[in-house]
């Protein structure tokens, strides 16, 4: 059997961050202080609001950094238009 030609698209995958965790305890800190005790919401939403911002800081920075077209030369099965379209 012959081998599969190897793959020319890149695969987009994000660097880990600890954004979203601090999102979600700044959310459930503001949620706390709801029910508890006011100033518990005020860092809480603190939290949230910088972590938020650094995280859709950082998404834009990789954004900016992946190419802007892909090679579609490995493409399995060529698309078709018109009336010759395979109908499933």
């Amino acid at each position: 059997m012959s081998q599969p030609p190897d793959p020319t698209e890149q695969i987009y995958l994000s660097s880990p961050a600890i954004f979203p965790a601090l999102v979600a305890l700044g959310v459930a800190a503001v949620i706390v202080g709801l029910h508890a005790w006011w100033p518990y919401s005020v860092v809480g939403a603190a939290i949230a609001l910088v972590s938020l911002v650094a995280w859709l800081h950082r998404n834009r920075e990789e954004i900016a950094t992946m190419p802007n077209r892909q090679p579609l030369d490995s493409a399995p099965i060529p698309l078709r238009k018109g009336s010759q379209a395979r109908r499933i």
